[in-house]
C-alpha cells in the first residue's frame, strides 16, 4: 500500500506541476484551447492516443468484449490503430490542419458554422457535443474508480470526486498545452504498463500456450458443449457483433470534437506524417493490448449483481490478485489513461460552449474584411474574459458529469456507445465529406445531425432494442448516405464562398506554420 500511494502521490505531482509551468501559455484564447496552434508531432500523437484508450477501454470495453468474444476482440484494438489512428491521421491530419487555420475555426462546431456559411449549425453542434460528452465523460470516472477501489480499498464515490478535481484543477491551469505535456508522460505510463500487466496476467495463467488452452475448452454463452474453441478461434463466437463494434470505436474517432481538435494544433505537415507513425504504433501496443488481455476474462470469476455479470468487474477481478508493485503499476496506468481522456473532454466542452454558443463572434473568411474591428485593448480583455469563463465551464461540466458517475445508469461500455453513437452519427460523415467535397450541403449537414442524436436518442427510450454499440455504428455509417442523397437535392453553397474555402490546399504559406 505505501508504493502505492507514494506512486500515485508523484505522479500526481507532476501532473499538476505540469499544469502550473504551463498556465502562462493559457492566457489566451489560442492558448488555452490549441496550445496557439504549436505543438509537435510526438505531443500531438500522445494526446490523440491518450484521449483514445481511457478506463472505458481498458475496464469497460476490453472486460466486456472480451468476454463475449474471447481472443478474437484483439481485432478490435487492432481496428483502433489502422482505423482509427492511421486512416483518421491520413485522412483527416493534413485536411484539418489546413482548413481550420484558414478559416480561423477554433471548434468543431464552429467549422460547421463557417464551412458550411450557418452560424445555426455552430449552435445546433456545441449543443450536441456538450450535451453527449456528458455521459462519456461518466463512463471515464466510472472505469477509473472501479480500479481505485479495488487498489486502495477506497469507497467508490471519493475516487470520482478526487479524480475529477486533480483533473480540473492541472486543465484550469494550463489548457490544452498542460494536457498535452501530461499526455505524454501519461502515454508513456501506458505502454509500459500495458506490456508489463500482460506478461503477469499470462504468467499467472502458466504460460501463453496454457492460457489459450484453458480458454478453448470453454462453452459458449448458452451452450453446455465444451471444447468448441469458440473463444480462441479467428473471429470469435460472434462474429457480426464484433465487427460492430469495430466500427464504432474505430471509426468513430474521426467524428469525435476531442479527437479531432488535436489536428488544429499541431505545427506543421512535416509533424503530421510524424504523428501519424507514433499515434499508430502507440494504439497498436495500447488497444490490442487491452483487448488481448480482455481476450482472457474466462479464466477468472467476475461479479455477478442480480444473476447478471458485471462485466466491468471482469478486469479488476483478473487483476487483484497480481503483486502489489503491478497492481500499483496498473492504478498509474488507468489512472494515466483517465485523466488523459477527461482533460481532453473537460476541455473540449468547456471551449466548445464558451466560442460557440456565449462569445459567438462573427466570422470572416479569408481575404474578406471585417467592419467595425474594435480596439486592440478591448479586444485583449475580451480574451480573457473568455478563458475565464471556459474555467468555469470546466468545473461545471465536471459537476455534471459527476452526478451521472456517481449513479450510473448502466454499463461503461453503453454509456460510450450512446455518447459515440450521437457524437460521431452527427458530426462524421459532414466532417469528412466537408473537408473534401464541394458539393456538400447546409441541409445535408442538418440532415446528419438530426440523423445521428434521432436515431440514437430514439433507441434509447424505446429501451435499446438495437445494442447501443450496434446502433452507434449504423449511425456514424448511415451519415455518409443520408449527406450525400441531401446534397443531390438541396441549394449549393455560393461557388466563391467555396473557392475561397479550398483554397487553402493549394496555398503555398500553409505548407508550413
Amino acid at each position: 500500500m505505501v508504493i502505492k500511494v507514494l506512486l500515485t502521490i508523484v505522479f500526481l505531482a507532476v501532473m499538476i506541476g505540469v499544469g502550473i509551468y504551463t498556465r502562462k501559455q493559457a492566457s489566451s484564447v489560442e492558448g488555452f484551447v490549441l496550445g496557439g496552434r504549436a505543438v509537435g508531432p510526438w505531443l500531438t500523437a500522445f494526446a490523440f492516443g491518450t484521449s483514445y484508450f481511457s478506463a472505458v477501454v481498458f475496464v469497460g470495453y476490453a472486460g466486456q468484449f472480451g468476454w463475449k468474444y474471447g481472443l478474437s476482440s484483439a481485432w478490435i484494438g487492432i481496428g483502433n490503430a489502422v482505423i482509427g489512428s492511421l486512416l483518421a491521421w491520413l485522412l483527416l491530419g493534413r485536411r484539418t490542419k489546413l482548413m481550420t487555420q484558414h478559416i480561423e475555426s477554433r471548434t468543431m462546431p464552429d467549422f460547421f458554422g463557417t464551412r458550411f456559411a450557418d452560424q445555426g449549425l455552430r449552435v445546433a453542434a456545441s449543443i450536441i457535443a456538450f450535451v453527449f460528452l456528458i455521459p462519456y465523460t461518466a463512463g471515464v470516472y466510472k472505469g477509473i474508480s472501479t480500479l481505485f477501489e479495488m487498489g486502495f480499498g477506497i469507497p467508490y464515490e471519493y475516487c470520482v470526486i478526487i479524480m475529477a478535481i486533480l483533473t480540473a484543477v492541472y486543465v484550469i491551469l494550463g489548457g490544452y498545452k498542460a494536457t498535452a505535456m501530461n499526455d505524454f508522460i501519461q502515454g508513456i505510463i501506458m505502454l509500459f504498463g500495458i506490456v508489463a500487466v500482460i506478461i503477469a496476467v499470462i504468467a499467472a495463467q502458466g504460460g501463453l500456450t496454457e492460457a489459450v488452452s484453458k480458454l478453448s475448452v470453454l462453452p459458449a454463452d448458452g451452450s453446455t458443449e465444451a471444447g468448441s474453441g469458440g473463444f480462441t478461434s479467428l473471429f470469435g463466437p460472434d462474429p457480426w457483433g464484433l465487427l460492430g463494434v469495430v466500427v464504432l470505436t474505430s471509426l468513430g474517432t474521426m467524428g469525435l470534437p476531442q479527437m479531432v481538435g488535436k489536428f488544429y494544433s499541431i505545427t506543421d505537415e512535416s509533424a503530421i506524417k510524424r504523428g501519424t507513425i507514433i499515434s499508430t504504433v502507440f494504439a497498436f501496443i495500447v488497444a490490442g493490448g487491452c483487448y488481448f488481455l480482455g481476450g482472457f476474462g474466462r479464466l477468472y470469476d467476475p461479479v455477478v449483481v442480480n444473476g447478471k455479470i458485471a462485466f466491468d468487474s471482469i478486469v479488476p477481478a483478473m487483476l487483484v490478485t497480481l503483486p502489489d508493485a503491478l497492481i500499483a503499476l496498473v492504478v498509474l496506468l488507468v489512472l494515466s489513461a483517465s485523466m488523459s481522456t477527461l482533460a481532453s473532454l473537460v476541455l473540449t466542452s468547456s471551449s466548445t460552449m464558451t466560442l460557440d454558443l456565449i462569445y459567438r463572434d462573427k466570422k470572416s473568411l479569408p481575404g474578406e474584411v471585417e467592419e467595425g474591428s474594435i480596439d486592440d485593448i478591448v479586444s485583449e480583455k475580451i480574451e480573457r474574459r473568455k478563458v475565464v469563463v471556459m474555467r468555469v465551464l470546466i468545473m461545471f461540466f465536471i459537476a455534471i458529469s459527476l452526478l451521472i458517475a456517481l449513479n450510473p445508469p448502466t454499463f461503461i461500455a453503453q454509456l460510450m456507445g450512446i455518447s459515440w453513437g450521437a457524437l460521431a452519427g452527427a458530426f462524421l460523415a459532414p466532417f469528412m465529406l466537408g473537408l473534401y467535397s464541394r458539393s456538400v450541403t447546409t441541409s445535408s449537414v442538418w440532415a446528419c445531425f438530426i440523423w445521428g442524436v434521432g436515431l440514437t436518442v430514439v433507441n434509447m427510450l424505446i429501451g435499446n432494442p438495437i445494442n447501443p454499440i450496434n446502433c452507434g455504428a449504423i449511425a456514424m455509417v448511415g451519415g455518409f448516405p443520408v449527406v450525400w442523397i441531401v446534397s443531390l437535392f438541396t441549394k449549393k453553397l455560393p461557388k466563391n464562398l467555396v473557392d475561397t474555402i479550398f483554397e487553402c490546399y493549394a496555398h503555398p504559406k500553409h505548407e508550413s506554420v
